[in-house]
């Protein structure tokens, strides 16, 4: 077998992933299922813990779609001003994940928490995840909780490290209270500390309030 038969193969066999591995990550990237009564499958859970996050679904989270889940999500499209059909599709899906989170959504606030404000008092703590949330329902912040957390530059903590730090039970706590509606801040879509920001920036933003060390601002 000849170098120029090996170098033709090779470049076969890349261009060949290339292409088939597009629609497969498309796929992984699709948008979770419509679900209803009857559905089980991976997003189930997604939802029933979403829901669960905003007190809306009391029981243990499955993979099955009961009528616990279509009472929970009927509740949840009547407060949102959705069609309550207690189907989860794609209005639904795309309102539920700008104001909730799942699991590992949870763990990632419950850790921007604890790395940008362990040592304010509580409500300090849930208006940080306040911000992170009033962010994912703005324009012109990324769709996401890690989106919106890992943006470049968006918090010192991540670009420090401290953002690998395991939070606590009361970084959790304040994470569940951000996600469901609590803001101390009022809107607020950014803060900062006065004794140490260095942006110039951030000065010109319109400040609405002080909570502990931070000024939070529109």
């Amino acid at each position: 077998m000849n170098k120029k038969f090996i170098t033709y193969s090779m470049a076969l066999i890349i261009t060949f992933m290339m292409v088939f591995s597009i629609p497969f990550e498309a796929a992984n990237a699709a948008s979770p299922a419509t679900l209803k009564v009857g559905s089980s499958n991976s997003d189930v859970p997604d939802l029933q813990y979403r829901l669960k996050t905003m007190g809306y679904f009391n029981t243990d989270v499955t993979s099955y779609f009961g009528t616990t889940t279509l009472e929970s999500l009927k509740r949840f499209q009547k407060d949102y001003g959705l069609v309550e059909d207690g189907v989860a599709g794609e209005r639904t899906w795309e309102t539920l994940k700008k104001v909730s989170a799942n699991q590992k959504e949870l763990d990632l606030l419950a850790r921007i928490i604890y790395a940008e404000a362990r040592g304010e008092s509580y409500k300090g703590q849930v208006a940080v995840g306040a911000v992170v949330m009033n962010r994912l329902s703005a324009s012109g912040f990324p769709d996401s909780i890690r989106g919106v957390i890992e943006q470049p530059r968006a918090f010192t903590a991540v670009d420090d490290g401290q953002y690998q730090l395991t939070p606590d039970k009361t970084a959790y706590q304040a994470a569940q209270d951000a996600v469901r509606g609590y803001d101390p801040t009022n809107g607020a879509l950014y803060y900062f500390n006065p004794d140490t920001a260095t942006s110039d920036w951030i000065w010109t933003r319109k400040q609405t309030m002080k909570i502990g060390r931070h000024i939070f601002a529109v």
